[in-house]
């Protein structure tokens, strides 16, 4: 499938604008960084706490963040999950010893603005099968064998959670539940009390796990483009994968310095995005040269800089179907995917954009400047002719 059909755009006689769209964004990246110290990394890199909290009424993110301010050390962000509701609350520590009482911290912030019940009953929003069936234990245990105490504890927890969505409201919602008896809803109201909010989830990643993954992180993705840079030095010729290399290290720089710009944080799932932005541009860089590679034979009477314009005009429509498909999969995503991805999706449809351009504007670029090099070191060479050694490569 073609968009375009016998393009002939004069993309490199219009490399300068983006030329210098490049370094200015590259600049005020790296100024942003400085200036801030570095990129804001996130909980998975510094370390922390992650709470997720689902609420029986509507709660903003403005009261739960004033409800911890000032009992947590360090940042406190709040964001919401717009596909479920919930509320995920991150602290930041930069103390293991601050981790063991930071789930204390954050519930009993919780209940004492939200409210709670009496502190020596259970919470029946938020415990499991095993503190449930102690309570019922503890009151019916002459009257219930222990199949049966498991049996009802199950079907509580099975039914608040499937059919309630983690909240039971009141705890007379159990009447009338199958596998729980009367006798044992009475139990519970004098065992347990029922919260207007449901803690979902806790994570807890320690400082020095952080420091850990974020070193493991910059390695992943040094290691994947000097696997690349080998990979196409091999395939085509060294010059060609360095060229793809600083075009794909270009739209790194880019993006993260646009995360600092904007004072986005850098996660594990942006991680996760960056590589595969490598692999993306990597790729769409790929497709480029090596039709420079099968135009050489062809062409070998033009100048080199015009086979390489008629390559990514051949390529054109290729390349807008990709780029133009998984930018608007990425703007979906980073439109209505939620807090969670907003960071993931963020860099996609940066680096889309950055590194759709730079395969054209900053890789063929190097290509040409190397060759006009190469020929000023060749003066018995007729300008314009594409370097003999290219040439020889296209040969099987």
């Amino acid at each position: 499938m073609e968009i375009f059909k016998q393009t002939n755009f004069d993309f490199l006689g219009k490399k300068w604008p983006f030329i210098i769209a490049s370094l200015v964004l590259t600049a005020a990246g790296l100024g942003s960084l400085a200036m801030k110290g570095g990129p804001r990394y996130g909980i998975d890199f510094k370390g922390g706490t992650v709470t997720v909290v689902r609420f029986q009424n509507a709660v903003t993110e403005d009261q739960v963040r004033n409800s911890l301010s000032g009992k947590v050390p360090g940042e406190i962000v709040v964001q919401r999950d717009t596909t479920t509701s919930d509320l995920l609350i991150s602290t930041e520590l930069r103390d293991e010893r601050e981790l063991n009482a930071a789930r204390e911290i954050v519930l009993s912030s919780l209940k004492a603005t939200f409210g709670g019940g009496d502190a020596a009953k259970l919470d029946l929003s938020s415990a499991g099968q095993g503190a449930v069936a102690d309570r019922l234990r503890s009151q019916m245990g002459a009257s219930m064998n222990e199949d049966q105490i498991q049996e009802t504890a199950k079907a509580i927890v099975t039914f608040r959670d499937t059919q309630k969505g983690g909240l039971l409201g009141t705890i007379d919602a159990l009447n009338g539940v199958n596998g729980v008896s009367a006798q044992a809803v009475d139990a519970l109201k004098k065992e347990a009390y029922v919260a207007p909010y449901q803690v979902r989830g806790f994570d807890l990643v320690g400082p020095k796990v952080g420091q850990e993954l974020r070193s493991q992180a910059m390695t992943a993705t040094l290691l994947a483009l000097a696997g690349m840079l080998v990979y196409i030095a091999f395939r085509f010729e060294f010059i060609y994968g360095l060229a793809a290399v600083i075009a794909v290290f270009h739209d790194t720089i880019i993006t993260i310095g646009l995360f600092s710009i904007v004072d986005k944080e850098i996660s594990l799932t942006v991680i996760a995005a960056l590589l595969t932005l490598v692999g993306f541009s990597m790729n769409d860089t790929i497709v480029v040269f090596d039709r420079i590679r099968e135009n050489l034979p062809a062409m070998r009477k033009e100048k080199f800089d015009t086979i390489v314009n008629a390559s990514i005009n051949q390529t054109l429509s290729r390349t807008i179907l990709t780029s133009g498909l998984t930018f608007l999969t990425a703007v979906a995503l980073w439109l209505f995917g939620g807090p969670v991805l907003n960071g993931f999706s963020f860099a996609l449809v940066v680096g889309i954009i950055v590194g759709t351009y730079s395969s054209i504007f900053i890789a063929s670029p190097i290509l040409i400047w190397w060759r006009d090099w190469m020929e000023k070191r060749k003066p018995n060479t007729p300008a314009g002719a594409a370097p003999a050694v290219a040439t020889a490569k296209t040969k099987r």
